[in-house]
């Protein structure tokens, strides 16, 4: 009998249920003796022994479907070795429900530091393979993440409603787009939506530059200007101050910060400006047929990797190719944006400003 564990932790996305279904389909198809146990809301359903047995038929339907089947939570690596407020080791109770289901692996989807988590658990002793997931696409190791691109066809749709209204009204608009520590949904977003000004984490900005950005559309007739800004996006000014005086000032804030730059350049300009913050959709809905592709793909090179007793590896794409990555080399690093990468240069050849 081959006993498969399946979680996902971490943020939810779309296309998870993909995945998970192209590991079982995968694992049904080459075995007979399979069974599968799908653990509750992320790593607290190994640390609490919440779990239910899947049948092939719980796979079924799923290909389309946003969101995921088994619920997730987030349970920070960083945290993992406090105990729960029930006292309990987290490691060693996870280890305990992996031991008492007699599993032979575990497939976790999950993102940065999901991964970290599961490489300790593969460091404890665990069978564990990692699926690349997460909508903002940093994880080290893999050029590509499933969520990705239904996240920007979502932030997408949103630029392109909010050109209508701008235009019309002759207005500026600021468009929080998720990523905090790491901008690809933004400049991807950005790029498609046809935004004026795109302003990342990894590109510090100069406000000035941003306003004199408006008033030069404002003379070319243009009337409005739509500005997109990552959820992380930061000024050259708030980028100069030591680290922990950074963090208290946004701890402190009361407001996101696409309404800090819309008062910002308000007070600047005198101009009307609107914000459009369109947030959690853009994790939710169906996937699109992109990532529905690219789930599957995963979840099957998963299960190739469990049905041939290998372990320890995050599956990842690598120039279209999916390949697989040691979950060591991935555990805990994000893929930043190079402000010097050609995506970037080629925006500003078009006339994109991102405030540098």
């Amino acid at each position: 009998m081959l006993r498969v564990g399946m979680l996902t932790s971490g943020g939810d996305c779309q296309a998870l249920n993909a995945a998970l279904r192209g590991v079982a389909k995968t694992l049904y198809n080459e075995r007979d003796d399979v069974e599968i146990y799908g653990f509750l809301n992320g790593y607290q359903g190994m640390i609490y022994g919440k779990y239910k047995k899947l049948r092939p038929k719980d796979f079924s339907g799923i290909l389309t479907r946003g969101g995921t089947m088994l619920g997730t939570s987030r349970t920070p690596f960083k945290l993992l070795d406090e105990p729960t407020p029930e006292g309990l080791n987290k490691v060693d109770s996870m280890k305990a429900t992996y031991k008492e289901l007699q599993l032979d692996a575990l497939v976790m989807g999950g993102g940065n530091g999901s991964t970290k988590t599961a490489n300790r658990l593969y460091e404890e002793g665990l069978n564990v393979i990692a699926l690349p997931k997460t909508i903002d696409n940093d994880t080290w190791g893999t050029d590509y993440t499933f969520g990705f691109d239904s996240a920007i066809e979502i932030a997408t749709k949103c630029i392109d409603d909010i050109h209508t209204t701008a235009s019309s009204h002759g207005r500026v608009f600021v468009i929080e787009i998720m990523g905090h520590k790491v901008g690809w949904i933004p400049l991807y977003a950005g790029i498609a939506g046809g935004a004026d000004v795109i302003l990342l984490p990894e590109i510090p900005y100069d406000l000035n530059k941003v306003v004199k950005t408006i008033e030069r559309r404002d003379q070319e007739d243009h009337r409005f200007t739509i500005i997109v800004a990552a959820e992380g996006a930061i000024s050259k000014e708030d980028a100069a101050l030591p680290k922990k005086k950074y963090k208290k000032k946004i701890a402190g804030r009361t407001m996101s910060v696409a309404y800090e730059i819309a008062d910002d350049i308000f007070q600047a300009t005198g101009r009307e400006i609107r914000v459009a913050v369109p947030g959690h959709t853009q994790r939710g809905g169906q996937p699109c047929a992109r990532d529905r592709v690219f789930a599957t793909q995963v979840g099957v090179e998963a299960a190739r990797g469990v049905l041939a007793g290998e372990y320890g590896f995050m599956v990842a794409d690598k120039g279209r190719e999916i390949v697989r990555v040691p979950m060591s080399e991935v555990a805990g690093r994000l893929k930043y944006i190079d402000p010097n990468c050609q995506l970037v240069n080629q925006a500003k050849t078009l006339g994109i400003v991102f405030g540098d």
